[in-house]
This record gives structure tokens, sequence and C-alpha cells, in this order.
């Protein structure tokens, strides 16, 4: 796959490919199908695992040669030691997790660097769409209240928030609309936040 075929599917995904070394050692936590992975592996020649609990999309992983491990990330990563990795990725997962503080700080022991990725409660549409009385239904957000996996909600000021509280450092933060960074009013009129973070270095 190349990053323009990457682009096409998913724009999202090229941006933050765009943030990883080559070679490098990588986690992708709620890695879906392996899209991500398997872009990284061919283009990037990186290396490393998807967590995955839902069958059919390790199955597709395992169809796009991607090394899957299938667990609920809830349950933590111990099989992983200290800075395993170089990149940990949780992109457009994170909202769907019961324990968000415990899998910070778990991505954040195993990798050098997280990259956090998660719809953005503080865009606009959907505070249009409480105003209104509705839950939001979006690009982003495109489940009914009653058939979401989602069980937590953010904004950009949020989750920074979240990231200072359980000792992590925000690197960048980026606010996505459709792919591409979104400079003016970024918790307004970004859909998706994306964060690059670290354990916060001892002063």
């Amino acid at each position: 796959m190349t990053i323009s075929e990457l682009n096409q599917l998913r724009p999202d995904l090229a941006f933050i490919a765009d943030w990883i070394k080559p070679g490098a050692q990588v986690l992708d936590v709620g890695c879906g199908d392996g899209e991500m992975l398997d872009y990284l592996q061919s283009a990037k020649q990186c290396h490393g695992y998807g967590i995955e609990i839902a069958d059919d999309k390790v199955l597709a992983c395992a169809r796009r040669q991607v090394s899957v491990i299938q667990q609920d990330i809830d349950q933590g990563l111990g099989m992983f030691t200290d800075n395993s990795f170089d990149t940990v990725l949780c992109l457009s997962s994170l909202q769907m997790m019961k324990h968000v503080e415990d899998t910070l700080r778990e991505i954040a022991r195993v990798g050098q660097e997280a990259i956090v990725s998660f719809p953005n409660f503080g865009y606009w549409p959907h505070r249009t769409a409480l105003l209104r009385g509705r839950m939001p239904v979006s690009k982003s957000l495109p489940y009914q209240w009653y058939d979401t996996p989602n069980v937590r909600c953010a904004t950009i000021y949020d989750f920074a928030d979240l990231a200072r509280e359980v000792g992590l450092e925000v690197l960048e933060c980026v606010a996505l609309h459709e792919g591409r960074p979104v400079r003016i009013l970024p918790n307004w009129r970004g859909s998706l936040a994306v964060f690059r973070l670290r354990r916060r270095q001892p002063v």
C-alpha cells in the first residue's frame, strides 16, 4: 500500500503515519483490520504487533500478514516490558475503553512515544446536535446513542488535562478534519484530535 492509497482510504491515518520513523518498532492498540500496520510494514519497514479483540478484525489482520494478539486492552499490556516499542498507537479506540487512565499509563510505559487519536466531542456539529436536544451523529461519531461502542466522550481540552494528570507530556496536538490539520479554532472545527505523547521526563 502506498501513502496515496492510504490517504484515499483513511486520510487521518496517512497524516499520523508521517509521524512514525522508518524501521520503528510499533504497537497498534485497537488495530482494527490492520490497515495502519500493513502500510507501516510495507512502506516504512516498521515491525511490531497489533492488539484487537474482534474476531473478524483479527482475521482481517491475519489476511494482511499483520501480527496480531487477540486481547481486550482493558486487561493491560503486561506481556510487554518498559520501552518495548518506539511508538504505541491508539487510534480512534481510546473512547471505547473502560479504563482510560490505566490504558494511557500502559501505552506510555511500553512505548517511548504514544500517538492517540479520538473523535473530538467539541466539534461544532456535535455541539449543535446537543443544542437541538439530540446526541451527535457524524462521520467521526457514526453511531446512534443506543448502538455505539463508544463509552467515553472528550474534547481536545479534556484530553490534554487528563494527559497531564496521568504524568504524560504532550509533544504535539493537532486537530484534523477529513485528514487535514485545522489551525484556526481547532476545538471547534476539528472532528478528530491527534496527540503525540510521552512520559513526563524527570526535572
